[in-house]
């Protein structure tokens, strides 16, 4: 087995990249190295009136943008390395998209199965009591989010705390993205990372000249897809590849991986799961003997949106998807990236795939930091103008419109159309970005690689204008 440490495979892809730049080394010794890491241990009185000590992180990576911006997941795994590691992704991940915060993260060590509801509680609000007492939180300071273990439930109880301790602080909901809606949150962000991988994927395979490099027809109609993890990631991804035409013919979860050749209706099985707490045995699909083995299955796309370090030097000669589409945190090693691109498979990198979460995080902060839902000013206006422009249409015309065309045409955009618009446009321009780079490398780096360097360019700009590095 080949033994991976996580930070140690981005430093690799970061060292990879900027080789291809002309900047200083002492500058990018700089962008690489983390800034700052906060290690807590703090009590938790168990609901039977034992002592528990529960041990947590928070890295801010680059502070190059404030604030700096990065989930907190709650899993047994989490380790400093890991912590740091998602940070930097997270510096580099808002560079390639233009989203202007600095890298974070955040991480519990608990196994959250484990704990009750007023227990996640407990740890929960003690975690954002330590960061507001090393200052490690705030909406100009740093700004967490969801992630593997968390969702909206936690960062409700985050946002409460820190206005709870920070009572003068006006723009104190922006202290944390992800939220409920109605709490501040923003609508769109629960499906933003698997939507954004969604338009990444989709904007990758309309190049016809990318497809044929690696015998694929433009397009994401009739690809078939293995969806490795079918978390709130893996779920919307594949929810919203099938509806744009997508065959999704294989799910793998933890306990177990499904298969149809003819594709499977993705919601039935979310509702299978949901009944049965497990995607195995949903009617008419094959089970596989092992949940691995689904990535080695003859397909088109393959998306991993489980954990990182999924594909690795011990599997990858096995993988035979012509597109790898990382909707997780560096579920592909570094040298496992570097064999997939010498064999011509189309890897879209994590830094740049996995961006549409903290892309609509980023709508939520401003949101929270102007006190308006986006839509409430302009949509009313939107509807009456455009219900001018059909009844000029009507008139000129002398032919009446059925009420459905009308309705579809008069409607002004509420804010989760404004979400969806604004990540998609993040999106694509991302992907062309990056693959302008590739192309500007003449072939010698992979899309890994030129995402990186834009990256890496934008985060040393910051510091020249900075002055601190001439």
């Amino acid at each position: 087995m080949e033994k991976i440490s996580f930070l140690d495979q981005v430093n690799r892809n970061f060292d990879k990249a900027a080789a291809f730049t002309k900047h200083d080394p002492t500058l990018l010794e700089q962008i690489k190295a983390c800034n700052s890491v906060y290690r807590m241990s703090f009590p938790l009185r168990r609901d039977d009136g034992t002592i528990e000590v529960i041990h947590a992180w928070r890295a801010e990576h680059s502070q190059h943008k404030m604030p700096t911006k990065g989930g907190i997941r709650f899993s047994v795994d989490v380790n400093e390395d890991e912590v740091m590691a998602l940070a930097a992704l997270m510096s580099y991940k808002c560079a390639i998209v233009n989203v202007p915060f600095g890298g974070a993260k955040g991480g519990v060590a608990i196994d959250r199965k484990r704990y009750s509801p007023r227990e996640l509680e407990r740890i929960t609000r003690r975690y954002t009591f330590e960061l507001v007492k090393k200052n490690f939180i705030g909406p100009g300071v740093d700004v967490p989010a969801p992630d593997f273990g968390t969702g909206p439930q936690e960062m409700a109880w985050i946002a409460d705390t820190y206005t709870s301790l920070q009572r003068n602080e006006l723009d104190g909901l922006g202290c944390v993205t992800g939220k409920p809606v109605h709490l501040g949150g923003i609508r769109g962000r629960k499906e933003a990372t698997g939507l954004g991988v969604y338009y990444g994927i989709r904007e990758a395979c309309a190049s016809p000249d990318d497809m044929r490099l690696i015998g694929l027809t433009p397009g994401l109609e009739g690809k078939r897809v293995v969806i490795q993890g079918f978390g709130n990631v893996g779920y919307h991804a594949a929810k919203f590849l099938a509806e744009g035409g997508a065959s999704i013919i294989a799910i793998a979860e933890v306990d177990g991986a499904i298969f149809l050749p003819t594709g499977l209706p993705v919601e039935k099985v979310a509702e299978h799961r949901l009944e049965k707490g497990t995607i195995v045995g949903f009617p008419a699909s094959n089970t596989l003997a092992a949940s691995e083995s689904a990535l080695e299955l003859e397909c088109d796309i393959l998306v991993p949106a489980a954990l990182e370090n999924t594909i690795t030097m011990d599997n990858v000669a096995r993988i035979k998807a012509r597109i790898v589409a990382e909707a997780a945190n560096g579920p592909t090693s570094a040298e496992a990236s570097e064999h997939l691109f010498r064999r011509g498979v189309l890897v879209i990198p994590d830094s740049f795939l996995n961006a549409g979460g903290v892309t609509v995080s980023y709508f939520e902060w401003l949101k929270n930091l102007s006190h308006v839902r986006f839509g409430r000013m302009e949509k009313r206006f939107e509807e009456r103008a455009f219900q001018r422009v059909l009844q000029v249409m009507e008139t000129a015309t002398a032919k009446k419109l059925g009420d459905d065309i009308c309705r579809a045409m008069v409607h002004g955009a509420d804010e989760q159309d404004l979400v969806y618009s604004g990540l998609e446009e993040t999106m694509l321009d991302a992907y062309q970005e990056t693959r302008a780079i590739q192309k500007r490398l003449d072939g010698q780096a992979d899309l890994r690689a030129a995402a990186l360097v834009g990256a890496i360019d934008k985060i040393a700009l910051c510091y020249f204008e900075m002055g601190i590095f001439p």
